[in-house]
């Protein structure tokens, strides 16, 4: 008997390691819930969200959650650099989605969710690796840590449930496609006025505080940003409409100031 058992089990870990190991790189599960409750907004440079829809199938997205967290690290370390990334991206991404899910539609931010002296971002729900994890652990721990994957453009790809977020985009991120993806977010995200723009008045760069919070991940030369003049520079022509503006953001003579975040759920009513 005792060897029976040792044999189930043994055949057990074999199978959760051949699955794991065939763990779907195109996301094809969560990218069918994106395709369906995403809605482009703003000339495709912002994006609402159906909670509502989302809460509908919310056992497709536990399914998708759940082959997120049968992946074992050694078999996400097998994975190339691009494949990593896409796959932390989504996880935080998906399990956003879930943790609004918890509570709503009894909430109008995601900072509504947590306790007195916590953060949304700081609840451990995430089955992730074997461990129990936070939202913060994926950006800050994984995402963002020092020397792993080295770009800041990561900001415009990991989505707060926040109108003042870059927007989530209605398709998974994938490793054979993400360098385009995080370029085109960052692109889509400066053409958006509302939240990052250059003041013809003032002669200012008007930018997300998200330029600001995380302004150090811009001045670290990671993909030519030696500083957050020079990342914004790169965008100038999202940024301004005026040929002359332009010449000025791009040489970095222009000062920058941040907008107030909007913290409100990016909610499609």
């Amino acid at each position: 008997m005792k060897h029976l058992l040792n044999l189930l089990t043994a055949l057990a870990f074999l199978l959760a390691g051949t699955a794991s190991a065939q763990f779907d790189q195109s996301h094809k599960a969560f990218d069918d819930l994106l395709k369906k409750h995403v809605t482009y907004v703003a000339n495709g440079n912002a994006s609402q969200v159906s909670y509502k829809g989302f809460a509908q199938d919310r056992s497709a997205l536990k399914t998708y959650l759940d082959s997120i967290s049968a992946v074992p690290e050694s078999t996400y370390k097998s994975w190339n650099k691009n494949q990593q990334l896409a796959f932390l991206i989504n996880a935080y991404n998906a399990y956003t989605i879930e943790l609004i899910l918890t509570k709503y539609p009894n909430l109008k931010s995601i900072r509504d969710l947590g306790g007195t002296f916590s953060k949304p971002w700081s609840i451990k729900f995430i089955n992730l690796f074997g461990k129990e994890v936070t939202l913060d652990n994926i950006e800050h721990d994984m995402i963002r840590a020092e020397g792993v994957f080295n770009d800041p453009r990561i900001h415009v790809a990991v989505v707060c449930a926040s109108i003042g977020c870059p927007m989530l985009r209605n398709e998974v991120f994938t490793g054979d496609k993400l360098d385009a993806q995080l370029e085109d977010g960052m692109k889509r995200f400066l053409s958006d006025k509302s939240r990052n723009r250059y003041n013809a008045e003032s002669k200012k760069l008007e930018v997300s505080k998200i330029f600001d919070w995380y302004k150090k991940d811009f001045t670290k030369g990671y993909k030519g940003f030696s500083s957050l003049e020079v990342a914004l520079g790169k965008y100038a022509d999202q940024l301004a409409d005026d040929p002359a503006a332009r010449a000025e953001i791009k040489a970095g003579k222009v000062a920058i100031s941040h907008l107030d975040y909007d913290w409100n759920l990016n909610d499609k009513k």
